[in-house]
């Protein structure tokens, strides 16, 4: 092995430590561990294409030269996205920064008191430019925020308007083009009939249940749409507006205009463009609708000594947890992007984002002027930063070829209009050069803008009236040297892969590589827009090209689709392949899905959005399918049978000897099987999707391959499909990826999805290679087998495969504690926090367990420190048993133990501060200290506060 090979930086343990590894677990050899873990009949017989590994320094060579195939022009193109600048500070101290880019969604409260403040102060600034009372700490982009504010509407219809089968969800036909097919995917399976066009020629009646505008409208204009808000209120209708976040710092917000939901994406508050992601959406509501909206809100509560203490509100809220009676399978956010948006509003503060958009309004306003007085008719009346340009003859192919030539790109709707958007990067010497080949166009002598004009295109009666971002954490970090600070002290109360292992199952939180980061910081990837020309993007193009092959061959399928922006939302574009072929074949009665009983809540939640009736299979006492259970179902429901989702390995974290019945069994019945990618990372170079039998997989990018979590996002859900599913992939309404797709299909607002990320995983794959895929696999599943022949000396491990191995992950039964020690899983998640350690996944898949995967990043130096943890939690609980400590007062009950609680003058616990504190060696050298008590959870949803508290609210809190 080469001295810099990349598998020695990434794999954790070193040759010696996995022969006594190994012999630990009771094998001899790697190969001896695999027969044992891997079923007969389904290894490999031949090893991946992906080819030899790159070194680090080979790798950041290779993807500068392919950055080079990019062309980075100015792009004036708008349709929901625009060139922003993101501040130094944000982009070092955030971006770049792993304190920030590895933390898990904040399900532990208690170590994510940071990020948790960082999503509030997005928050605030949501419901300050809206005007809404409360919005979620994001979503996945624009288009599906759009998509899930119909479907909300939809679900939340007065009861006198489901009796009257009220259907209809009227567009404006200036909603984004990528918005409108979005909802059209969306709105099928639930038979919801979208009326698109203009609001006076659609007959607006009490059949509607809502409606969407978009603000500003898709070329440019400012409406004013309070009389349509009003015609629908008349009817017992709703309201969505899709507005844009930079214009509404200077427009009245959209609640005072009569907006019942606001959606929009925030790319502009400080996000690279990135080929179109990813970038935070925002959902903003009213009140009334907080235990309906979609995804996750931040809310504001208190630990058990009264401090404030912010969590996730309204957890059982969660969409997925209602499994197939959801009405979203949003499991996910963008939770690292809003992070960098709510701190570009801290940053920049309410007078810093008026100048922003006041300067990007004024170059539009003095370019709106110099055209005009070159003989070009500018449309809109009133605009903000989009010119909507009749050209007065067909001149937009000559305008295209000479802003070509100047490295521009401007929106061409037909030969004689054009649109142009100004943006925060566009200078003076920009708009010049814009104003140089319009002029050129037309053969006239350019005017030069020399200053700009103080005149205003916002009507007087739409100009924003109420202020913005008035809580004081917007007026107190506006040099860089306050920003790095705040930073800091909020990264500090976060607990990330930075710090220690984060062992959760099924979500894989394996090493982040620093060389698979780098290339984010390349502008000629940043800088690109969605809608560009391909021929601009062509490194994109090599990369996404390279990725399907790579991982086409990885999971033994025929195509990928990378426009999923989450693995729920490859879950539904997945099914829809199915539901599409199934329907291309004449067989529409195809409508139900098989899933296993301890399948994830976003399986039948994404079967339920696919318009799909959900039976379930039963499992056996070992965790393991009840294949005859299945075949009774299978043949049962043969005429209608869509599919089976399983996922595999297993949700218990074994392999199933059967799988290949299983597959056959359904495609014997008319069915297709739709396998869940959550366990790839037991399966790469070993076996595949295609090898079990399944005909569509998603792959979770931010698991397997290395995208970080970014905190709870961002993710991508890529699917790959056998031959015959390849014309059913999502297609684009704007940039077309395969004209012989059968349907559009489309589920997010880019093509590719959040293209920029794949840099990520492409590195992965191409630093370690064929013989380093395969070997991360193997040391996946030592390192978790190594672990269970450690703990299971403790613990009881709920499932084994038949030669009493796990895969990948094992899980840990705890329930047996609660009888005579009281003590839950949840209080050995708090506890842990004590000793450095993020939680394993708590009770799921079996409720009162905890779920373990380690990864094949961690070294067995790092096991062993967890392993100490939970063997010296084991002991304490099983003092509790012994009498050692109350049921009511002891380590785990009280944990987790605050720097404040232990330095307090009084303590009235009946251990000691060392106990609490530092119950193992190790702790002395690397002490992480949560920053609050166990957190209420009743206490905050009874008390919803989504917004940064004022002085006076936080009174209320005590």
């Amino acid at each position: 092995m080469r001295y810099n090979q990349f598998s020695k930086r990434h794999i954790g343990p070193n040759a010696q430590e996995q022969q006594e590894m190994l012999a630990s677990i009771g094998v001899s050899s790697m190969e001896e561990l695999m027969n044992d873990i891997i079923p007969d009949g389904i290894l490999s017989q031949e090893p991946l294409k992906v080819g030899e590994s790159l070194s680090e320094a080979e790798y950041l060579a290779h993807i500068r030269e392919v950055a080079q195939k990019n062309k980075l022009y100015k792009t004036y193109i708008g349709l929901g996205y625009h060139t922003s600048i993101t501040p130094s500070v944000i982009q070092r101290n955030i971006l770049e920064n792993p304190g920030w880019y590895t933390a898990y969604t904040p399900y532990q409260a208690e170590i994510a008191q940071g990020r948790l403040e960082a999503l509030l102060n997005f928050q605030t600034a949501i419901c300050d430019l809206t005007g809404m009372d409360l919005a979620n700490a994001s979503l996945l982009d624009e288009s599906t925020a759009a998509s899930e504010a119909m479907l909300m509407l939809f679900a939340a219809r007065s009861r006198s308007k489901k009796k009257a089968n009220a259907n209809k969800f009227y567009v404006s036909d200036e909603v984004l083009p990528q918005t409108m097919a979005v909802l059209e995917t969306r709105a099928l399976p639930f038979e919801i009939e979208l009326v698109i066009g203009e609001v006076e020629d659609c007959d607006i009646d009490d059949s509607f249940f809502g409606g969407i505008f978009q603000y500003p409208t898709t070329t440019g204009s400012i409406e004013d749409y309070r009389s349509y808000c009003d015609l629908f209120h008349s009817l017992d209708a709703q309201v969505v507006f899709a507005a844009d976040i930079m214009a509404l710092v200077l427009l009245e917000n959209p609640a005072t205009i009569g907006a019942d939901v606001v959606v929009g994406s925030t790319q502009r508050f400080g996000i690279p463009l990135g080929y179109g992601g990813p970038h935070a959406a925002y959902f903003a509501t009213s009140e009334k609708y907080k235990r309906q909206i979609p995804g996750r809100i931040i809310g504001v509560s208190k630990d058990v000594e009264g401090n404030q203490a912010l969590r996730m509100a309204l957890q059982t809220r969660e969409q997925h947890i209602k499994r197939d009676k959801a009405t979203s399978n949003i499991c996910t956010s963008q939770v690292l992007l809003a992070v960098m948006a709510g701190m570009y509003a801290v940053y920049h503060g309410p007078e810093g984002l008026k100048a922003i958009a006041s300067d990007i309004h004024q170059k539009a306003v003095s370019l709106s002027q110099n055209i005009e007085k070159m003989g070009y008719s500018q449309v809109n009346n009133h605009f903000f930063d989009t010119l909507y340009i009749d050209l007065q003859e067909e001149l937009a192919e000559v305008i295209n070829h000479l802003a070509l030539e100047a490295g521009m790109n401007f929106l061409y709707i037909d030969p004689t209009t054009i649109a142009i958007s100004i943006n925060e990067g566009t200078t003076l010497q920009d708009l010049n050069d814009i104003v140089m080949v319009l002029a050129a166009a037309k053969k006239k002598d350019a005017v030069i803008i020399t200053e700009l004009s103080n005149e205003m295109a916002i009507p007087a009666d739409l100009a924003r009236k109420s202020e913005i971002l008035t809580h004081e954490v917007f007026h107190k970090y506006h040099s860089e040297t306050e920003m790095m600070r705040y930073i800091k002290k909020l990264e500090r109360k976060d607990l990330s892969l930075n710090h220690s292992m984060i062992a959760l199952g099924s979500c894989t939180m394996k090493l982040n590589a620093a060389s698979e980061m780098i290339p984010l910081n390349e502008s000629a990837f940043a800088g690109i827009h969605p809608f560009a020309p391909k021929d601009q993007a062509e490194g994109y193009e090599f990369i996404i090209n390279e990725l399907d092959e790579y991982l086409s061959d990885i999971t033994g399928f025929a195509k990928m689709s990378f426009q999923p922006n989450s693995g729920a939302q490859g879950e539904y574009a997945g099914l829809l392949c199915i539901k599409s072929y199934h329907e291309a074949q004449g067989n529409h009665e195809r409508n139900i899905a098989l899933i296993p009983a301890s399948a994830h809540g976003t399986n039948p939640a994404s079967a339920s959005m696919c318009g799909m009736k959900i039976v379930v299979v039963k499992s056996n006492d070992d965790g393991t399918i009840d294949i005859q259970d299945l075949r009774e179902k299978a043949e049962k429901h043969a005429e209608k049978l869509s599919c089976l989702m399983v996922t595999y390995p297993s949700t218990h974290g074994t392999y199933e000897e059967g799988i290949k019945d299983i597959t056959d069994i359904i495609h014997q019945n008319g069915g297709l099987v739709y396998m869940d990618g959550a366990n790839m990372n037991a399966q790469v170079g070993l076996t595949s999707p295609g090898i079990i039998g399944a005909d569509v997989c998603h792959l979770n990018l931010h698991k397997t391959f290395a995208i970080p979590h970014g905190g709870g996002g961002p993710g991508m859900g890529p699917i790959g499909v056998v031959e015959k599913l390849v014309p059913h992939l999502p297609d684009h309404p704007i940039t077309t990826i395969d004209p012989e797709r059968i349907h559009l299909n489309t589920v997010s607002a880019a093509p590719y999805g959040s293209a920029f990320i794949l840099l990520i995983s492409y590195g992965y794959i191409k630093m370690l290679g064929t013989n380093g895929l395969t070997d991360s696999t193997k040391v996946a599943m030592l390192n978790a087998n190594y672990i269970k022949s450690q703990l299971e000396k403790h613990y009881e491990i709920l499932y084994t495969g038949n030669k009493g191995t796990v895969a990948h992950e094992m899980i840990l039964e705890c329930r047996d504690f609660k009888e005579e020690s009281g003590v839950t899983s949840t209080d050995i998640a708090k506890r842990l926090m004590d000793y450095g350690y993020h939680a394993p996944t708590v009770s799921f898949p079996v409720a009162g367990t905890l779920m373990i995967e380690p990864t094949e990043s961690e070294s067995k130096a790092e096991l062993d420190r967890f392993i100490s943890a939970m063997v010296s939690i084991r002991k304490e609980v099983q003092e509790i048993v012994d009498g050692k400590y109350p049921k009511d007062n002891n380590p785990l009950i009280n944990a987790p133990h605050t720097l404040n609680l232990l330095t307090a003058n009084d303590w009235s616990l009946d251990y000691s501060r060392q106990q609490a504190a530092y119950p193992l060696p190790y702790l002395h050298e690397n002490k992480f200290w949560p920053s609050v008590r166990r957190v209420d959870e009743a206490f905050g949803d009874r008390n919803l506060m989504c917004a940064c508290p004022s002085i006076e609210e936080y009174e209320t809190i005590e």
